[in-house]
């Protein structure tokens, strides 16, 4: 039996098996509810009223704050001797990397596409909001992180759910927050080998395909996507057994280095189309309020945008605080603020450029989607990239690897945390999550095991839906360590305490063997 027809019988056999779960499940997770002829999924109406609550409780802090936000990045509030692996800067980029993906070049075009250029608008406030959501949980995620004997760290809602709750109310709270912590563990493990692993794989080689000479070109043999699963897995798996330190090292680069390329991009088609750009501003803001030919209207417009922005900076979801803890930093609102910046970086930035682009470029396959055409996302961006620059699929590619890589890597760590917490920190435990991760990302390649991707999605909101429950819960504690923090900045500002004092009013951070 040839390759080819292996990896078709486990697709065929596979689907097949979990066809009918993931149908379920994606009925349940996003179960939508008609609103002026138009369809809400109640889960993204769900993330985005938690931002709104949480911009209301701490009175816009994603506005107020953003300064200071980037004051902390760049270092100017660092503390000598804090625990942790990592500083903001590489916190910060490491869990960008797992938001910053396909998604802002695939999914922004679809988005609009299916809700006009309006979309756009939507899809910034909800970032916006979202800011608020991600300074909760990673501050939360800080505060109730493990400093294990090695010195590494473990946090996310595996951790802050069971401790949080049990300070706040006792014995229930800690058997609720340990019922709770276990699913989560689950729900990002499973994320992390086939959203965030093998999803991640597969699209990037599609991409690779397609700019190579397609199903008859160089890559598009099955020895050529073997090749690539293993030349992903080698790379992904000596970054892994390097840790949150390794990654981070790798994340810090490839960042910015993605992000630079994409942007630049994006801006000289903008440049190139500069006195259009009033026009396709006013045209999205227009559409926002009077969309033409989106389902829903005003509303269609709103929710395609919130919907995009939602599951683009996975703000509420959980899994960004597991990154965010290994932060060196004594004050867990520190790193809180940091994270705010993150989804201004993914959604403000990076998918309203994307955005943007199309809108000004109007590349000919974007008509044709609107119009009701079948066309992928990648194509209909790089095609308005095409109408400036005809060589920029092939920059376009590079972008796409890096996104892919990066997102991998930080899925991979996420996927560590939460298999770790669920069996144990034992070397060989450690050692066979990371083989099960590196096998996935040859798998990527080779199988698209698309029912199981749609699984997963569906299982990575359904811990939204904990996460948030835990946030609204433990905002108080939230509020008390953001006060402590900017005490700390008044009091650091003043001349009273300098870098090398170590903030005595901190609780210890828990450490575990």
């Amino acid at each position: 039996m040839s390759l080819d027809s292996l990896t078709q019988s486990i697709d065929k056999a596979v689907s097949g098996f979990f066809e009918p779960i993931a149908g379920w499940l994606g009925e349940v997770v996003f179960y939508s509810v008609p609103v002026a002829g138009t369809e809400l999924p109640l889960i993204v109406a769900w993330l985005v009223v938690a931002g709104l609550v949480f911009t209301g409780w701490f009175g816009l802090v994603q506005v107020r704050k953003f300064k200071l936000a980037v004051d902390v990045v760049r270092g100017k509030y660092d503390e000598k001797g804090s625990a942790g692996e990592v500083n903001h800067f590489q916190a910060l980029t490491a869990a960008v990397s797992g938001t910053v993906g396909l998604g802002n070049i695939a999914g922004v075009a679809v988005a609009v596409s299916i809700g006009g250029p309006g979309a756009t608008f939507w899809m910034i406030l909800c970032g916006l909001l979202g800011m608020a959501t991600k300074f909760v949980e990673v501050t939360l995620g800080v505060k109730y992180r493990e400093v294990h004997a090695d010195g590494t760290v473990s946090g996310g809602p595996m951790h802050y759910l069971p401790k949080g709750l049990a300070d706040r109310f006792g014995a229930g709270g800690k058997k609720l927050g340990k019922v709770l912590a276990i699913l989560a563990s689950a729900m990002v493990l499973f994320f992390g080998l086939f959203g965030g692993n093998l999803f991640q794989v597969n699209q990037s080689y599609a991409q690779l395909v397609s700019v190579t000479g397609g199903e008859d070109g160089l890559m598009g043999s099955s020895a050529g996507a073997l090749f690539f699963g293993l030349l992903v897995a080698a790379l992904v798996g000596i970054v892994l057994l390097g840790g949150i330190r390794s990654i981070a090292n790798v994340t810090s680069r490839l960042v910015p280095a993605m992000a630079g390329i994409y942007i630049v991009g994006c801006l000289i088609v903008i440049l190139v189309n500069v006195t259009a750009v009033p026009a396709a501003i006013g045209t999205i803001i227009e559409g926002a309020f009077d969309p033409e030919g989106v389902a829903g209207g005003v509303l269609g417009a709103l929710i395609i945008g919130f919907k995009r922005a939602a599951f683009s900076n996975e703000a509420g979801l959980g899994s960004a605080p597991i990154a965010h803890s290994a932060v060196k930093t004594k004050h867990p609102a520190s790193e809180g603020l940091v994270a705010l910046l993150e989804p201004f970086i993914d959604t403000v930035v990076i998918c309203t450029m994307t955005a943007l682009t199309i809108v000004i470029a109007n590349p000919a396959s974007w008509a044709e989607a609107r119009a009701g055409e079948s066309i992928g996302g990648v194509t209909i961006t790089s095609d308005a990239f095409g109408t400036v620059l005809p060589w920029f699929p092939y920059v376009l590619t590079v972008a796409v690897m890096l996104f892919a890589i990066s997102t991998v890597l930080t899925w991979g760590y996420y996927g560590l945390k939460a298999w770790t917490y669920l069996f144990g920190r034992s070397k060989g435990s450690e050692l066979t999550y990371k083989v099960v991760y590196t096998v996935f990302a040859v798998a990527g390649s080779l199988l698209t095991l698309q029912t199981l991707i749609d699984m997963a999605d569906a299982v990575l909101f359904m811990l939204a839906v904990i996460n948030i429950i835990g946030l609204y819960l433990l905002a108080p504690v939230v509020k008390r360590e953001l006060n402590s923090f900017l005490e700390f900045v008044r009091a650091r500002r003043a001349g009273e305490i300098t870098d090398d004092e170590s903030g005595e009013d901190q609780e210890p951070v828990r450490t575990t063997v």
